[in-house]
Parts: C-alpha cells; structure tokens; sequence
C-alpha cells in the first residue's frame, strides 16, 4: 500500500511539473508595434492630468482626469477619470469604449456592448409604487 501511494504522489508531482512549465505562444511576433503618437502632461497639482496615445496598429487611447470638489476637503474629494480606447477586432469592427470612472465606480458605453432590456410596463408601476409607499411610511416614522 505504501508503494502505492508513493507511486501516486510521485505520478502527480510529475504531472503538476508538466503542466506548470512556460507554454510558448502560439503566434509569436517579434515585430515591436510602432507608437506613432504620445502625450502625457503628468500629474498637476490639483490632481488633474492628461494624456493619448495612438499606434500603428490604430489602437488609440485618451484619458483626462480631476479632483471633483477639489480644496472642499479630503472627504469630499472624488477623483474622477473621463476617457476612450478604440482598436479593431479580429473581425474588423471598430470598437470604441468611452468610460468615466468617479464615486459611481467605473462606467463604460459603447455600441458593441450589452445593454439590459427596458424594464416592463407593470413592473415599473410596481416599482413606483413601492418607492411611494415607502416614502409614506417614512412620513409618518418622522412625525
């Protein structure tokens, strides 16, 4: 039994050694990709920056941030990023995401993204009533 267990250990070993060695890529390039344009103002010292970039292989990038409530107290400071990336997929659609990224956490738009159906009719007069009566009830909690 002591062999047994031995063997299997040993076999499982090997086959974690196998498995964790590099793997090669399957296509490599050796061809560096041009950058054809690059801005970058760096860091202000209000938080706010700037900078793009562009490729040969038409990757284009930009991003621009600040400090919402800049000076109103490090509590109440939020900094915000506005931006857009664009490239071309492996089909030859042009996609383009722009984004801002704020308290509200990271919101990308664009067309090739998903987007949730409209909400039905009932289930919106629902909601509004539920929100109206939890509003009454809050009234009513407050006199």
């Amino acid at each position: 039994m002591y062999k047994k267990i031995t063997f299997s250990c040993t076999v499982a070993a090997l086959l974690a050694v196998v498995a964790g060695r590099p793997q090669q890529p399957q296509e490599p390039s050796s061809t560096p990709i041009a950058i054809i344009k690059y801005e970058n103002e760096g860091v202000n010292y209000d938080g706010s920056y700037n900078w793009n970039y562009e490729t040969a292989n038409e990757i284009v990038a930009q991003e621009k941030g600040y400090v919402k409530n800049y000076g109103q107290g490090e509590e109440n400071e939020i900094q915000t990023a506005e931006g857009s990336y664009s490239y071309t997929a492996p089909d030859g659609t042009r996609i383009t995401v722009t984004y801002t990224a704020d308290e509200n956490g990271f919101v990308p738009k664009g067309d090739h993204l998903p987007t949730p159906p409209p909400i039905p009719e009932a289930i919106q007069r629902a909601l509004d009533f539920i929100a109206k009566m939890a509003a009454l009830e809050e009234n009513k909690a407050t006199r």
